[in-house]
């Protein structure tokens, strides 16, 4: 039995999550956690609904304990897993869940390269700095955790079992919108220097 941590949050393979714990039933769970050394799942919660795969996360430390028993932890993404059966016996909830691994596919080099290169691009438009581990055997959960995406985007490659699978719908995504935010940051920039002088 997996004690969950429904929030509206994907969590993927690898990534960390840092967490301010401070709901009673959590504080309850988290202890009970790192007494017996255990991960808890993440799943995503959103509008009453809860996803059906979500991704363990394993306690790496305790960065600050609070006096009223609020906890600082930081957590990283672990093992993936779908929930078969529900249980709510406790004050939060747990649930008897199937772990499960990606198929086996082989990546080109070329769209590795090329995934890599269309993020860092993306990520340079935004003005952020990213480090893609290119030797990584899932480097499609590093690139997914990066960015700035709506969850659903991120929740539906969480789900799927094809690293190639995954590459590609990151290069389709990356190549829309690219173009897109490009325009946007343009359109920003002429309207910001509209012919007026300060």
């Amino acid at each position: 039995m997996l004690a969950l941590f429904p929030l509206d949050v994907v969590l993927f393979p690898g990534a960390p999550l840092p967490l301010h714990i401070f709901e009673p039933r959590y504080k309850e769970m988290i202890g009970e956690c790192l007494e017996m050394k255990r991960s808890f799942g993440m799943v995503r919660a959103h509008e009453n609904a809860l996803a059906e795969i979500g991704c363990t996360a394993v306690i790496l430390n305790v960065t600050k304990r609070y006096e009223d028993g609020r906890l600082d932890i930081t957590t990283q993404g672990k093992q993936r897993f779908e929930i078969v059966q529900l249980n709510q016996e406790r004050p939060f909830l747990q649930a008897e869940v199937l772990f499960f691994d990606d198929d086996p596919s082989q990546v080109k080099a070329a769209d590795l390269e090329t995934v890599v290169k269309l993020h860092e691009q993306l990520l340079g438009i935004l003005g952020q700095d990213s480090q893609v581990e290119r030797n990584k055997e899932q480097v499609s959960f590093q690139l997914a955790h990066d960015l700035p995406v709506d969850l659903d985007f991120k929740q539906t490659l969480l789900e799927m079992k094809s690293e190639r699978e995954r590459i590609e719908t990151l290069l389709e995504y990356y190549q829309a919108t690219i173009p897109k935010v490009e325009k946007t940051l343009r359109s920003r920039e002429k309207a910001s220097s509209n012919g007026h002088i300060h």
